[in-house]
């Protein structure tokens, strides 16, 4: 028997966690920049979809509006908009909650992005489960040919 572990099993097991790389004030809105985009969760962009999220560095910051942005160069790339959160400043991690079952499976290489990796916390002990790919293993993939030296 196969199933798919979807969002009534592990969505709210799951985390994606990105760092803030820019902050800038345009036409009258608060833009933050992460460094990961729709390639890692393409929910908010694809159905619209609501994800809760979360400044682990600041959570206790002056709330603000802000649109949450990712890294590809692309106009509809972002995770929320208007989302009034505590303030949020360059090297701030935030966490997208209930991303579960979504990162890897809807995820792919789009704009030359690698997929982020995965780690398990298990009794408050984090272990890699998945890494993300190098550069090298990135090209590799989306060029489909084999690395010099290798077979």
């Amino acid at each position: 028997m196969r199933f798919e572990p979807g969002k009534y099993i592990v969505a709210e097991a799951g985390y994606l966690i990105m760092e803030v790389n820019t902050i800038k004030y345009n036409h009258g809105r608060m833009i933050v920049g992460c460094n990961s985009g729709f390639s890692h969760l393409i929910r908010p962009v694809l159905y619209g979809s609501y994800h809760h999220i979360v400044n682990l560095t600041n959570p206790d910051g002056k709330p603000n509006c802000y649109d949450i942005c990712g890294n590809i160069c692309e106009t509809g790339d972002r995770f929320a908009e208007q989302r009034e959160m505590p303030e949020i400043r360059e090297g701030d991690l935030l966490a997208i909650e209930n991303a579960g079952p979504y990162c890897y499976s809807m995820g792919g290489v789009y704009n030359l992005r690698s997929l982020p990796a995965e780690a398990l916390v298990h009794q408050g002990e984090p272990k890699l489960v998945r890494k993300g790919l190098s550069n090298e293993e990135l090209v590799s993939r989306i060029l489909g040919e084999s690395l010099p030296g290798e077979c």
